[in-house]
């Protein structure tokens, strides 16, 4: 399957202003700053319109003008930006040993991140996500939205609720997805791609999906078997935790609980030549690569990321996986990578997924 990344089109449909404010939106944060002239010239949008919307815009507190540009003769053009002072979104991504705040506002620009260990309190959760509304409404930014990122396997609608009912800011939408799904979201963002498959090891083995720059569902890739019956499940052939007690067969179990110090040593291990280390990523690797072909002769990803704990230890998981792509789906072409996002990727998807609502036309009421 060939993707092209092409430049967002006005519309010719009902609500043809709302869809042109996206197609500017969207110019601009290709893009960078840009000139009214310019956004008309790539956009195929009169400049008399352009000239209508980035008047809405900075009414919106959406853009600013930067100054003059340069390199033209004549009057120097007036350049605009994506302002990110009047808005923000947050993203609480919850796992089993930690609790992440994340904040951008409508630029990109990281407001804060804070790690807190977690507990087993709803409590905490909600607690975090209350200190850093306040944070971000300190600094002069209306708060968009609050997505909670939670493992696969947890059921986040209470925990909505709570921190909905907590935050007391009617027009705040509170929503709850999946770590991978969030995950994909933030790649999508971060790479431009259009249908990106993301596999997250935070719990379980999990797959977020962008197909046609829409978000998907996803689902929990680790549940295929590859095999007759009886064969261990992906999960158990491919999952972090399995691979880290193949790996580090002498780690006490009680160490375990916090996954990431573990995976840390099966790295250094690795890095140092131990056998065991190797051979058990090597086996997790071809085990994780038959699963991505699965996945990719049935969605067709252009990408797909390896993300969390898969990331940092991606240098030995993608050979062998990428030797399983090519022989089980050899016409395609995916290519496999590394997340460059860190651990806290899911976080980053729940706060720019708020975001994004804006960036296709529907603005937010700046009447405060």
């Amino acid at each position: 399957m060939t993707t092209t990344r092409a430049e967002p089109q006005p519309a010719d449909f009902a609500d043809v202003r709302t869809t042109n404010l996206a197609v500017v939106l969207r110019h601009l944060r290709a893009h960078g700053p840009s000139s009214r002239a310019a956004i008309a010239a790539s956009t195929g949008l009169t400049k008399a319109t352009v000239s209508s919307l980035t008047g809405d815009l900075i009414g919106h507190r959406l853009l600013r003008e930067t100054g003059p540009g340069g390199n033209r003769i004549g009057r120097p053009a007036t350049v605009l930006a994506l302002d990110g002072s009047a808005y923000a979104s947050i993203g609480i991504q919850v796992a089993p040993d930690q609790l992440t705040a994340l904040a951008v506002d409508y630029s990109g620009e990281r407001l804060l991140l804070w790690h807190r260990a977690a507990g087993d309190s709803t409590a905490e959760m909600v607690g975090l996500a209350q200190r850093a509304a306040a944070r971000v409404r300190q600094q002069g930014r209306h708060v968009l939205g609050l997505t909670l990122a939670v493992p696969g396997d947890v059921d986040g609608t209470g925990l909505r609720d709570r921190v909905a009912g907590s935050l007391r800011q009617k027009d705040l939408a509170v929503t709850v997805a999946g770590h991978a799904a969030l995950a994909a979201i933030a790649e999508r963002r971060h790479g431009g791609w259009a249908n990106v498959a993301y596999v997250s090891g935070v719990a379980g083995l999990d797959a977020g999906l962008i197909i046609d720059g829409h978000p998907v569902r996803g689902g929990r890739l680790g549940h295929l078997t590859l095999g007759p019956a009886g064969t261990p499940a992906l999960r158990e052939q491919a999952g972090i935790a399995p691979l880290v007690r193949r790996a580090l067969p002498d780690l006490d179990p009680a160490a375990q609980a916090d996954l990431a110090p573990a995976v840390e040593q099966v790295a250094i291990r690795a890095r140092s030549g131990d056998t065991t280390a190797l051979s058990a990523l090597k086996h997790a690797g071809s085990c994780l690569g038959q699963g991505l072909a699965a996945l990719v002769n049935l969605v067709e990803p252009e990408v797909i990321v390896l993300g969390d704990h898969f990331a940092t230890l991606a240098e030995w998981l993608i050979p062998a996986a990428s030797g399983e792509l090519a022989r089980l789906a050899p016409a395609l072409g995916t290519d496999l990578r590394a997340s460059t996002l860190g651990l806290h990727a899911a976080a980053l998807g729940g706060a720019v997924s708020h975001l994004d609502q804006v960036d296709t036309g529907r603005l937010p009421d700046n009447d405060r």
